[in-house]
């Protein structure tokens, strides 16, 4: 025990010389945008809460209804005891935002990308990735033992290179990528990234975690690229639709497979009631409220038109500001200005592009997206 507390002491230690050790705080959140941290309350704008759907009395409500019909959890594994019935309803109403036959909810948006992608591709296959996908995307390849190819972010030229080279090598291929990117905010070329796959036989799977309930990007209702085929429709219930959980919406076959050998699907247990009836609640609101879903872009745009930054694409801006200390200091000081905007540091982004993430919400109000563009106008004035 001696030698493992010396090695968690050491690796603690060079953590804080950097200025990379993390620690918890805890946060309550209000209705709206704020939150109270340390007995201060804070606009935060930091949450992924896009719709602000986690704080909707109706969601609120329905969360509650069904933990007392059905229980505070699942109990076992969906395949034993755990589905119950709200799940299926779910899945069905996932599948029909999404324009697929099938659904597949999975107990969080990580498990769903390192339970789906080892079960459609392994040895002797080719798992070509997004090189700032997310982690659980990252994970998920690595799971699975196929050979992994990484491609310049967004790059289609240098994809279709590497398929060109790795395709013929491989038994199945699987291209992955984030919808929107949850780091920088940009939107991948599913389009493209959709032409590209048919014509090399490759399986598209894209994570649309920061983009449902806000860019619509499969080819459901109102999707942003209409007219691509992604056959394989990843997403979490833990952002716009403000509960937890995660799902894959596509073919009834692939639906199939993923229930009976997806791992993380048969060997945990299912999600429970609560957070089923929430992300059922919140589709309700989404499908009766389609104004409410453009908000969220609409506020990040008023913020980089202040700032003279180019427009967002979706609610997610970076203010890049390099190194780890500088970010950190940056938080700080809008914090105590009354805001909360959380340092993002490596490892999360790349050395050298420690940043503000800043998330905007249909909760926020104009005039503290104003405010906030000013308080960090202000901070790069002076650091220039």
């Amino acid at each position: 025990m001696q030698s493992l507390d010396a090695f968690a002491g050491e690796k603690l230690a060079a953590l804080d010389a950097k200025s990379l050790l993390r620690r918890l705080r805890p946060t309550r959140r209000h209705e709206g945008a704020m939150v109270e941290r340390d007995g201060k309350r804070l606009i935060s704008f930091s949450c992924n809460d896009y719709l602000g759907l986690s704080q909707h009395p109706a969601v609120r409500a329905a969360a509650a209804e069904a933990a007392l019909n059905y229980g505070a959890g699942a109990a076992a594994s969906r395949l034993v005891t755990g589905d119950h019935p709200l799940l299926s309803d779910l899945e069905k109403r996932l599948a029909r935002l999404k324009g697929t036959e099938a659904a597949c909810v999975f107990g969080s948006g990580y498990l769903t990308n390192t339970g789906v992608i080892p079960t459609l591709v392994g040895p002797g296959d080719a798992i070509f990735v997004d090189a700032l996908a997310h982690a659980c995307i990252w994970a998920g390849a690595q799971l699975s033992g196929a050979k992994i190819v990484k491609f310049v972010h967004n790059d289609v030229d240098d994809l279709e290179r590497l398929l060109g080279a790795e395709r013929p090598l491989a038994r199945r291929a699987l291209v992955a990528t984030d919808g929107v990117f949850s780091m920088d905010g940009d939107i991948a070329p599913l389009d493209v990234l959709s032409d590209l796959c048919a014509s090399y036989d490759a399986w598209l799977l894209s994570d649309d975690a920061h983009g449902v309930g806000v860019l619509a990007e499969g080819r459901g209702s109102g999707a942003l690229f209409p007219d691509a085929d992604i056959p394989l429709q990843m997403g979490t219930l833990s952002k716009a639709l403000g509960s937890y959980g995660g799902y894959l919406c596509g073919s009834q076959a692939v639906i199939d497979l993923l229930k009976t050998r997806a791992r993380t699907l048969v060997y945990a247990t299912g999600l429970p009631p609560a957070s089923a009836a929430a992300a059922l609640a919140s589709l309700d609101i989404i499908e009766a409220e389609p104004a409410l879903t453009v908000q969220p872009v609409a506020k990040a745009r008023l913020f980089t038109r202040r700032l003279g930054l180019p427009d967002a694409v979706s609610p997610i801006v970076p203010v890049v500001l390099g190194s780890a200390d500088d970010a950190l200091a940056a938080s700080a000081a809008l914090e105590a200005q009354g805001f909360l905007v959380v340092a993002i540091r490596p490892p999360t982004v790349p050395e050298g592009t420690a940043r503000l993430r800043i998330a905007f919400s249909a909760a926020h109000a104009d005039t503290d997206v104003i405010r906030l563009a000013d308080a960090i106008a202000d901070l790069r004035r002076v650091a220039a």
